[in-house]
C-alpha cells in the first residue's frame, strides 16, 4: 500500500475517531444514543469526501465517481435514519442495551464502550471499498466497464433502498395497517428490499473500486463481505425478524411465502 495512501487513510481514523467522541459526548447528555444509525452512513459520505479531498495528485474521474456514489448514499440514509429518530425517539434496541447501565450511573462510559467505538471500527471497515478506491484513483484515465457496472448496481441498489423506504413510510402513516404486515410493492418480492438495496450499493462500489488495482479490490473486499453478514447473518435481517411472528399475527405466513433478502417471486400459498 502506498504511502500515501496510507497516511490518508490515518487522517481518516483521526476525524472519525474526533466525530464518534463529539458524537458520544452529545449522547451522554441527552441520555439516547440511537442516532448513532444515522451517523452510520453519514459517516461514510464524510469519510468517502475527505478521501477524495486527499488524492495525490487530484482526484481523477473514478474518484470522483466512488466519491459521488457514497456521498449521496449516505446523504439519504442518513437523513432518513434521522429523521425516523426524531419521530419515534429511543431506538427500543439501545434503550435495552444500555437500561442496566444507565441504572446503574454507568450510561457514558457503557454507550462509548458497546456503541459508539465499535459502530467507529465497523463503519471504517466497511467504509474501505470507497475510501481506497478514491484514493487510488488519481489517474485521469477514462471509466472502465468495471466501473460502469458498479455505477450500474449502486443506482439499483438506491432505488431499492429509496423506494421501499417510502413504501414502509406510507404504510406506517395509515393507522388502518396498525398490527398488518407489508407484502406489497418491493415488499412482495423480499422481505428486507432496503437491506438488498443497501447491499448492492456497497457491492456497486466496490467494483468500482476493483477498477484501480487488484490490490485495492482484495484490501477492501471486507467491506462489502462484512455488510452483507451483518444484514443477513447478524443485526439487520436475523434481529429485526426475532419475534415478529407473536406481534404481527400474518407474518409467519410472509415468511414462507417471501424470500428473505434477494428479490423473487413469491411461492403460491
Amino acid at each position: 500500500m502506498p504511502d500515501t495512501l496510507l497516511l490518508a487513510l490515518m487522517i481518516n481514523v483521526a476525524i472519525l475517531a474526533a466525530g464518534m467522541l463529539v458524537l458520544w459526548r452529545v449522547s451522554v447528555k441527552i441520555g439516547d444514543v440511537s442516532f448513532i444509525d444515522a451517523v452510520w452512513g453519514g459517516g461514510m459520505g464524510v469519510l468517502a469526501l475527505t478521501s477524495w479531498l486527499h488524492v495525490p495528485g487530484g482526484a481523477g474521474a473514478r474518484a470522483s465517481l466512488i466519491a459521488a456514489m457514497a456521498a449521496i448514499w449516505a446523504a439519504r440514509l442518513a437523513w432518513h435514519l434521522y429523521t425516523r429518530w426524531r419521530a419515534h425517539g429511543e431506538d427500543p434496541r439501545y434503550a435495552k442495551m444500555l437500561g442496566k447501565a444507565r441504572a446503574e450511573g454507568r450510561f457514558g462510559s457503557a454507550a462509548l464502550k458497546f456503541v459508539f467505538a465499535p459502530q467507529a471500527l465497523l463503519l471504517f471497515i466497511t467504509c474501505l471499498p470507497a475510501q481506497m478506491g478514491v484514493l487510488a484513483s488519481s489517474t485521469p484515465a477514462p471509466l472502465g466497464a468495471l466501473a460502469f457496472a458498479g455505477a450500474a448496481l449502486w443506482l439499483l441498489g438506491i432505488t431499492f433502498e429509496a423506494v421501499s423506504d417510502a413504501q414502509l413510510n406510507a404504510f406506517r402513516a395509515d393507522p388502518a395497517n396498525k398490527g398488518k404486515v407489508l407484502s406489497t410493492g418491493l415488499w412482495h418480492y423480499t422481505r428486507h428490499p432496503n437491506y438488498f438495496g443497501d447491499a448492492c450499493v456497497w457491492w456497486g462500489i466496490w467494483l468500482a473500486a476493483a477498477e484501480a488495482g487488484l490490490w485495492v479490490a482484495l484490501a477492501s473486499v471486507v467491506g462489502p463481505v462484512f455488510l452483507t453478514f451483518t444484514l443477513t447473518k447478524w443485526s439487520g435481517k436475523p434481529l429485526l425478524e426475532k419475534g415478529m411472528e407473536e406481534r404481527r399475527p400474518g407474518y409467519k405466513a410472509y415468511v414462507e411465502r417471501t424470500s428473505g433478502f434477494v428479490p423473487w417471486w413469491p411461492k403460491r400459498g
